[in-house]
Formats: structure tokens, sequence, C-alpha cells
């Protein structure tokens, strides 16, 4: 066979063996990371995930917080429902995030589940309520965040979400672990099997993220969740600068280098995640690696 004949072989094979993925980032919790709307029109991202809805369950009065954006408290949120809508009008898909590292949220029953589920259909989905703190734009799904609590009834809110996509829209349900497996808060929820992106935490996490010039704890981590959790895809979540987490940044040119070529080939990768908008513009980040991701 002639070498120009090879050619289109080998790159069909390349082709094969790897997929191209997207980047989700967090947005929310710095109040100069720009507009929600500037950071859509970037074209970086697939996902725009929105952070957080710190308070909830419990009977507790629900809080979003969006740091210096907005004060949900005064109204002042609602301004971003046409900076939603213009997210999605691209593509964008946008998501709320429940949780976060710190705040005050947990589920005491199925029943608690079940109103909070509800509320978050009321105020963010496709359901209506005279109070919705973002205004009209309907959200396209929530984002578990869960870094505090045993984790019960989180499969529950899970289901009872999914639910809510028999009434016309889609709602996306993903969720942001930690490397380690099973996640502490999370893993009574991931294994209902119905979330449709994760995005793995692998920072601030030693055993199974990339330290000292080494992939192999990531790698072997990745390995261990692609095989053990069901979902549609899988992000590797990552610090968009070294001032976004403790530990666990991976340089531009190692991640396209080393750490994504070991992890492509993977049938359900979907991307990275970054952690998080204010860092990525800062660094520059998604822009450097966006066409190996």
């Amino acid at each position: 066979m002639a070498t120009n004949q090879l050619l289109p072989l080998l790159l069909l094979a390349l082709v094969a063996g790897s997929h191209a993925g997207s980047i989700a980032v967090y947005w929310g919790q710095n109040g100069n990371e720009g507009t929600l709307a500037d950071t859509c029109s970037s074209g970086l991202y697939a996902y725009v995930i929105l952070a957080f809805l710190t308070t909830f369950g419990n009977g507790q009065t629900p809080v979003l917080n969006l740091a210096g954006h907005c004060d949900p408290n005064a109204g002042t949120c609602t301004s971003l429902s046409s900076d939603i809508q213009s997210c999605q009008s691209q593509g964008v898909i946008v998501l709320l995030s429940l949780g976060g590292g710190s705040g005050s949220y947990s589920l005491s029953s199925a029943d608690d589940a079940q109103n909070v589920a509800n509320y978050l259909w009321d105020n963010f989905l496709g359901g209506s309520s005279s109070s919705r703190p973002l205004g009209d734009a309907v959200l396209d799904g929530v984002d578990f965040d869960i870094e505090a609590t045993n984790g019960d009834f989180f499969d529950d809110l899970a289901k009872d979400l999914a639910q809510f996509s028999s009434q016309g829209k889609k709602v996306y349900l993903t969720a942001a672990p930690q490397c380690p497996y099973p996640d502490a808060h999370l893993n009574t929820a991931l294994q209902t099997g119905i979330f449709d992106y994760v995005w793995i935490q692998f920072y601030n996490n030693p055993p199974c993220q990339y330290s000292s010039g080494s992939i192999d704890n990531l790698t072997g981590a990745w390995s261990t969740w692609i095989s053990s959790v069901t979902a549609t895809n899988f992000f590797l979540g990552l610090p968009a600068s070294t001032d976004a987490a403790g530990s666990g940044y991976i340089p531009p040119d190692v991640l396209t280098s080393q750490v994504l070529p070991a992890i492509k080939g993977t049938a359900k990768y979907g991307g990275i995640m970054l952690w998080n908008r204010f860092y990525d513009e800062q660094n520059n980040y998604s822009t450097t690696v966006k066409d190996s991701v």
C-alpha cells in the first residue's frame, strides 16, 4: 500500500481511539470573573455551572450564594435571566450546583428530598413560583457538589429530579465527587446510575491526583471510576490555576501531552471540568488546552 493511502487509515485509527471532549466550568463564586453572558460567549465552554445553592434541606429556607455577582435577598439575581437565556441560545448547558465546600445542607428523609426537588423545579427549572431567584429563565439541570453530610437521601433527590424530565424539557443531572472512590458523600446518589455527567475532582486529593510528574495515581483512579459508576460521560475535574486549589494543578503542557492521551481513549470520556471561571480567565487555561480536549 502506498504511503499516501496509508495516512488516511492511520488518521482514522487515531480518531477512533479518542473522543473529542468539552469543557465545563463553575461560575458564581468570584465577583471579578466577569458576567455569565461573557463566560458563555467566550466560546470555551459547553457547560456552565452556577455555584452554589449553599443552604437547603432539613426544613431550612434555601439560600443561593453567587458571591459578589448579585443579592438574591434583594432580588437582583433575576437580572441573570437574560444571561442564562443568551448562554442557552449559544448551545451552552447551564446548571445550578447544590452544596459546595461550605454551607448548610442535608436531607433528613425521602419526603425532605421530594420537597427540595419540588423547590428546585418551581424556582429554577420548568415549574413556576412568584419568587424565582434567577427570574424566568429555565435552567437545564442540577449539579450535585455535595461535600458534607453522609449522603443520605441524595439518591432520592436525584430520582425525584429525574422524574421532572417527563414534563417536557430534559433535566440534566451532574455530580462533582472527589477522586477517591467511593465518594464519601455522593456514592449513594451515583449508584442510581441516572447521572448524565460526572466531573470528578482530581485536586486537593493527593492519593488520586497528578503529583510530582506522575500521572499513575490519576489514571488508576479514572479507571476505577469509569468501571464502577454508570453515567453518560465522565470529566476530568481540575483547578484552572495553581491558586485555584491547594494541590493537583496540572500544567497545560502536561495535560495535553501526558494526561489526556492516557484517558481520552476511554469510551465515556467527556472532557474536562475547571474550577473556576475566575482562575481560568487569569491563567488562560481553557484557551491553552481547548484544542486538545
